[in-house]
């Protein structure tokens, strides 16, 4: 995904920031439970479209994004934050 177009998405709803899960590929808005996916490096930011994170799963994802991968937190301020957690 491209960087730049990173830097300015936020939440349709709630206008909050984006995690962006990339082995998913999924721009997930942890408030609103809500995955947004990915197809072919563009983001469909449409609510109907976008998946349900039910509260069991809330962990896992956020395991998975934290936990020894590579992500990229997106902002409302349009700060883009690349990080590698470390194991």
């Amino acid at each position: 995904m491209d960087a730049k177009l990173l830097d300015i998405l936020v939440c349709p709803i709630c206008k909050g920031p984006l995690v962006y899960a990339k082995p998913k590929q999924e721009l997930i808005c942890k408030p609103d439970r809500l995955a947004f996916p990915v197809k072919d490096g563009i983001p469909v930011m449409i609510e109907d479209d976008a998946r349900k994170v039910p509260p069991e799963e809330e962990a896992a994802v956020m395991f998975m994004i934290v936990g020894a991968l590579p992500f990229t937190t997106i902002s409302a301020t349009s700060t883009v934050v690349h990080a590698l957690a470390v194991v």
